[in-house]
């Protein structure tokens, strides 16, 4: 397989674009940033190095890698404790990361998980968490042995517009050949049935990927037609968007920013070799997508039809996660994660209207 893989770059190097400069045609610089401190409403504060958020009603359930769920309505805030099967791994990057309600949580109180697991190595995997009495416990396993290493282990959960599971792995940092192979779990955004199994129009026989060649995605949304989006992390910059379409090959590591090949797909937006956002999390809304980024300290909105990007939010440091209801903005910032400078009450949840932005 490494051979195969050494080869394969060798040639697709004469198959690179070559003109970085074209990155510059997608990124409007210099436009200033429209949102100000007072526009900002804080919901909460003190989260824990938050990941994923989830509302339902005017509650919010947040996830805290650290393995624990923050609820809050904006005026009350209660940790709730997750009690896993396995030994949380505490690497970085790892821990509690995907967290999503499931559709029928008012009436079942289940949501689905993604965490790094320490047990006779490192791994991800993807359960079912029931929550009884402020306390969420593993209940069922629905994929294990998700390729983890020091970095990338992805981890992004989202339910689709078809009631599939959607999740994001990564390369596992330490060998990025598994993202071209589709026998791999790794480097992946794979699609389940809700109950564990593997859909039966998945576009591989009998497998979970539903697209490869992704280094570290870390972002799903989906337009209102029903058009798959996801953001990921790049190597030295390159950080991209991409356009999801089953059964496609994104490149990883063998093509990456403008470099294209037939067989692989090139991102719609990309930072170029002098920027990086870092992108996180992921919301559709009004032909726009609003991109949470790490490196960038902004939340980021890419137009789809001018394919212009600009930040709408910034100085708030590392935002990790966002999410859009009713016109309102709602996003995490990150900055107790270690790589950041947090304040006295980070991290928080705020939210904006985006009405005029």
């Amino acid at each position: 397989m490494k051979k195969w893989i050494l080869l394969f770059v060798l040639l697709l190097a004469g198959c690179s674009a070559g003109n970085e400069g074209n990155v510059k045609d997608q990124v409007e610089e210099g436009h200033e940033v429209i949102a100000s401190a007072e526009d900002y409403e804080i919901l909460a504060v003190n989260l824990n190095i938050p990941w994923s958020i989830n509302k339902v009603n005017d509650t919010f359930y947040i996830s805290e890698r650290t393995g624990s769920i923050m609820k809050t309505d904006g005026e009350t805030q209660v940790r709730q404790k997750v009690i896993l099967k396995k030994s949380l791994s505490t690497a970085a990057e790892a821990g509690l990361l995907g967290f999503v309600l499931a559709p029928d949580f008012t009436e079942s109180k289940k949501a689905f998980a993604y965490y790094t697991y320490e047990d006779e190595g490192q791994h991800n995997r993807i359960v079912v968490l029931k929550l009884e009495n402020d306390t969420w416990r593993e209940q069922e396993l629905l994929l294990d042995s998700i390729p983890s290493g020091q970095y990338h282990h992805g981890g992004r959960l989202k339910i689709g517009p078809d009631q599939k599971l959607y999740a994001t792995t990564g390369d596992a940092a330490t060998d990025p050949e598994i993202a071209q192979d589709v026998q791999s779990l790794g480097g992946k955004i794979l699609r389940l049935n809700l109950d564990g199994s593997v859909p039966e129009d998945n576009p591989f026989q009998d497998s979970y990927v539903f697209s490869y060649g992704h280094r570290n995605p870390q972002g799903l949304t989906w337009a209102n037609d029903g058009t798959l989006y996801a953001s990921e992390h790049g190597a030295s910059a390159h950080d991209e968007i991409n356009l999801i379409k089953r059964g496609q090959n994104y490149g990883w590591p063998a093509i990456q920013g403008s470099q294209q090949h037939e067989l692989m797909e090139t991102p719609i937006f990309h930072s170029g070799a002098d920027m990086t956002w870092a992108p996180s999390g992921m919301a559709f809304y009004n032909g726009k997508l609003y991109v949470a980024t790490l490196r960038g300290n902004a939340v980021r909105e890419f137009d789809l039809d001018t394919r212009e990007t600009r930040e709408v939010v910034s100085g708030l440091g590392r935002i990790r996660d966002v999410f859009i209801e009713d016109g309102q903005l709602y996003f995490v910032s990150n900055n107790t994660d270690g790589r950041g400078n947090p304040d006295r009450e980070d991290d928080k949840l705020y939210r904006i209207e985006l009405k005029g932005l």
